[in-house]
C-alpha cells in the first residue's frame, strides 16, 4: 500500500486535469450540471481562475480575476502547457445562486456562498436555519462529487486519449 504522502504526490495532478477540463466541458457542454443534478439551471466559471504551468523555467502562474473576465489569457496560458489550479463557480437552481472556488491540487472548497435562508425570529428558528444552511452547502458539495465522479470515469477510459484530449486541444487553439 502506497504511503499518503507518496499517492498525494503520484496524484495530485489529478485536480488541476479536473478543473481544466471542467473549465473545458462548461463552455463545449452547457448541459453538463444538469446531467448531474437535474434541478441546476446553470453552472459556469465566475470571476477568478488561476493556471499554473510547471516547466523547466520553474512555476509560472497566471492569475485572471475581475466581474467580467476575458479568458483568452487563461486560453493562452493553456496553450503553453499550463493547468487549471483555482476555478471560482457560479451555479444556480430556482432562484438560488451558489458561489465559490475550487482549488486543484486539494479539491477543497473555498469562499462557498450559499443562499439566503429564512429571517431567523425565535431560538426554535435557529435550528430550521441551521439544518437549511447544512442542506445547501451539501448541495455544492455534491456536485462537485457528481462532476469529479464524471472526470474520473472519463479519464480512465480509452475515450481520454482519443476523444477528450482532441477536443480540449481543438478548444485551445493546438
Amino acid at each position: 500500500m502506497l504511503d499518503v504522502a507518496v499517492s498525494y504526490n503520484r496524484y495530485r495532478f489529478l485536480g488541476r486535469e479536473f478543473l481544466t477540463w471542467l473549465w473545458y466541458s462548461l463552455e463545449t457542454d452547457p448541459k453538463l450540471a444538469v446531467s448531474v443534478d437535474p434541478a441546476i439551471e446553470e453552472i459556469a466559471v465566475a470571476n477568478r481562475m488561476v493556471l499554473e504551468n510547471r516547466g523547466p523555467a520553474g512555476l509560472e502562474t497566471v492569475t485572471i480575476k475581475g466581474d467580467d473576465p476575458g479568458l483568452e489569457e487563461g486560453q493562452t496560458a493553456l496553450q503553453k502547457g499550463a493547468l487549471v489550479s483555482e476555478l471560482s463557480l457560479t451555479f444556480t437552481s430556482g432562484d438560488q445562486r451558489w458561489r465559490f472556488t475550487l482549488k486543484g491540487e486539494s479539491l477543497h472548497i473555498t469562499g462557498l456562498k450559499v443562499p439566503d435562508t429564512g429571517p431567523v425570529e425565535t431560538e426554535a428558528d435557529l435550528d430550521g436555519a441551521l439544518l437549511e444552511k447544512a442542506a445547501l452547502v451539501e448541495r455544492a458539495v455534491h456536485l462537485i462529487e457528481g462532476l469529479f465522479s464524471r472526470f474520473i470515469r472519463i479519464r480512465i477510459s480509452e475515450s481520454w486519449q482519443t476523444e477528450v484530449l482532441v477536443g480540449i486541444r481543438k478548444w485551445i487553439g493546438n
